[in-house]
């Protein structure tokens, strides 16, 4: 069936999964296995999670959809717990982290536009840099090999070095109407932004007139250790980009603005049909409950320690792992030997891992996971490394 109906867009793997619970996950032969890619850093509260089948159960029961030429109450809440816990003021939301980054995008040409400044609309992205499938993110993404097929892409994009202070110094202008970082690329290869990069793209913005977009769709949601990964790097953008985990594996996506950005927008400028639906939403403030009030996140560092030292042993105990990159539970390593055929091996033992960039095998638990499923995660992970 799905040789015949399902459009060729992924590699995937032979096996069919109906079920999951916790950390764990099921094929349809019944196979358990240890899930950490978690939807790629989506299910940040595991599989089957109480509170997000309470949600669901509960809000789908009253109201799913509405049109958001009406207020709802569950978008309402959503958006007084995301403002509650960053420095901004205004949510638009969707439904994806590519929706979220062309409504930054969009955000950004339109503060340009009502700029004194002529043909103020240069958006500045990163090399090695990933920010979605649609053709707008697509422009601003850094790799070749996402872009080269699609073009022509949308103009007044440029691309600067990653982490490189003097090649966005040379880039930044008063033509620039934005610049786009992730603070951890993600699918480049778990490459983190220095502060004193992050930093020096916050005083050009200031100096130009530009908005600095931060894309957290991957490292936000408490996979860094705080809700928003800019509060780890205590540089404070403009625009926010969030989804993935927002949602705990239900399809949701925000882009939050200070009152500098969000008085872009005016009725008219920008909207989706399903973003902000009640459903979503509910969903939406049940994770961040958990996340927040429920303490998740304030484990998160300590889980990440313990994962880390594991890793370190099995690096100086075998010649394998070249070096271990990342923050919170969103882990890098970088291997000697071939990704794609490493997380085969993996999938082998009943372990789920994806790989990222150049010989980066990413590690994206749960953020609850517990300590006996972080163990056997680590065990099968070194069986494979020792038959390496």
């Amino acid at each position: 069936m799905e040789e015949n109906n399902i459009m060729n867009t992924y590699g995937r793997y032979d096996v069919t999964f109906e079920k999951g619970l916790g950390c764990k996950i099921y094929d349809t032969e019944g196979n358990e296995y240890v899930d950490f890619v978690s939807g790629v850093a989506v299910n940040c509260l595991g599989h089957s999670n109480p509170a997000i089948i309470k949600a669901i159960t509960t809000q789908s029961s009253k109201l799913m959809q509405s049109s958001n030429y009406y207020w709802n109450t569950p978008h309402k809440l959503l958006a007084k717990k995301l403002i509650e816990n960053c420095d901004h003021d205004k949510v638009f939301f969707c439904n994806s982290g590519t929706e979220a980054i062309e409504s930054a995008l969009k955000i950004a040409r339109k503060y340009g536009s009502l700029s004194t400044t002529k043909d103020k609309n240069v958006l500045i992205y990163m090399d090695e840099s990933f920010h979605g499938r649609t053709m707008g993110s697509l422009s601003v993404t850094g790799q070749e090999k996402y872009q080269k097929d699609f073009r022509p892409l949308i103009g007044g994009t440029q691309k600067v070095q990653f982490n490189d202070v003097e090649d966005l110094k040379k880039n930044v202008n008063d033509k620039v109407c934005a610049v786009i970082i992730e603070p951890i690329q993600g699918e480049g290869g778990i490459n983190i932004a220095t502060i004193e990069f992050l930093k020096a793209a916050r005083e050009l913005c200031d100096k130009y007139d530009a908005l600095l977009i931060f894309d957290e769709v991957q490292c936000g949601m408490g996979r860094l250790g705080s809700l928003f990964a800019y509060k780890k790097f205590s540089v404070i953008p403009d625009v926010v980009g969030i989804a993935k985990a927002l949602g705990g594996g239900f399809p949701i996506g925000a882009t939050i603005t200070n009152k500098k950005a969000s008085t872009a927008f005016v009725p008219g400028d920008h909207g989706s049909t399903f973003g902000g639906n009640p459903l979503a939403c509910a969903v939406g403030v049940a994770v961040l409950t958990q996340l927040v009030d429920g303490g998740i996140i304030d484990k998160v560092d300590e889980k990440s320690a313990y994962i880390k030292a594991r890793l370190l042993n099995i690096k100086e105990k075998y010649g394998v792992i070249d070096e271990i990159k990342g923050i919170g539970l969103l882990i890098g390593i970088k291997l000697k030997t071939d990704t794609k055929k490493f997380c085969k091996l993996c999938f082998d033992k009943k372990l789920l891992v994806i790989a990222a960039g150049n010989n980066v095998v990413r590690l994206l638990p749960p953020l609850n996971v517990t300590k006996p499923d972080i163990d056997e995660a680590l065990d099968i992970l070194e069986a494979v490394i020792s038959k390496i």
